[in-house]
């Protein structure tokens, strides 16, 4: 299947719009597992373990592994979620942005080294840095388009004066998604939780395009205004797709040695918050 198609299956089984994204901070651990040479692998996969049944997708944020120089255990979790729960999609949140072979060498580490399905992308450099990942058949790629961060508003939302209308960057860049850029029909773009009347924007723009939406929970964005702003149906079906990412709120639930049953009493929480 096509990511898209994952993401509609995985969405349809759960009931849910809840993405897990696993960012492992050692130091946040409990303590049995502090000392484990595996622990960033053992923490992940007892949250996998836990919320499975529960999210439209995982997104591993590979930053959190390579710190720690765990890429090893990053391939692992990854194999892992095949095992225990094949039909929910993998997002790598790599954030990449690079042109020409170094774009493409990204692409394989995405696509071939880790498994994943999807992958973030950072698009200031223009369609070359991410035509190598949209020419891979059935893959997604999700470019920062409006993002949670105070600090988006330095070039997100500033007016292009050689563009018809002069829209906003975030909104121009929203517009070659959805058009010329979408080579394989599986683009989608991360618009933050923390700016609902601009995930309404970017939905008029790409109706149906899917939004990785970050920013509910520990940030501050709030589940159902995200829902309104975001998601699309006709009917019973989705239209226009999202995935509300949570992290550290299901994560660190607790410290204590049932941290995997606390993180899935978030998890629950979110997903009735998240239910569609």
């Amino acid at each position: 299947m096509t990511f898209l198609e994952q993401l509609k299956h995985a969405t349809h089984a759960s009931r849910s719009v809840l993405c897990v994204g696993l960012d492992p901070e050692p130091a946040k651990f409990p303590v049995h597992l502090q000392s484990q040479p595996d622990a960033i692998y053992a923490f992940c996969a007892q949250i996998v373990d836990a919320t499975h049944d529960l999210v439209c997708a995982f997104k591993p944020q590979i930053a959190y592994f390579a710190a720690h120089r765990a890429e090893a255990q990053l391939e692992q979790l990854i194999a892992h979620i095949r095992r225990v729960a094949p039909a929910v999609p993998v997002i790598l949140d790599a954030k990449r942005g690079d042109i020409g072979s170094t774009a493409e060498q990204y692409a394989i580490e995405a696509f071939e080294r880790y498994g994943a399905d999807a992958v973030t992308l950072s698009p200031f450099m223009g369609f070359d840095s991410i035509e190598p990942y949209v020419k891979r058949h059935g893959k997604g790629a999700f470019l920062l388009c409006r993002t949670s961060n105070p600090g988006g508003d330095d070039w997100q939302t500033r007016r292009l004066a050689d563009v018809d209308g002069q829209p906003r960057l975030f909104e121009h860049l929203a517009h070659l998604a959805q058009g010329p850029w979408n080579l394989n029909g599986q683009l989608g773009l991360v618009v933050g939780a923390t700016y609902p009347d601009e995930i309404a924007r970017v939905r008029d723009i790409a109706p149906a395009l899917p939004l990785l939406i970050p920013g509910v929970g520990a940030q501050g964005g709030d589940a159902a205004t995200t829902l309104k702003a975001g998601l699309r149906k006709q009917g019973d079906q989705i239209s226009g797709p999202i995935i509300v990412n949570s992290s550290r709120a299901i994560l660190y639930a607790s410290q204590r040695p049932t941290f995997a049953e606390d993180a899935r009493q978030a998890a629950l929480q979110a997903h009735r918050a998240l239910s569609i």
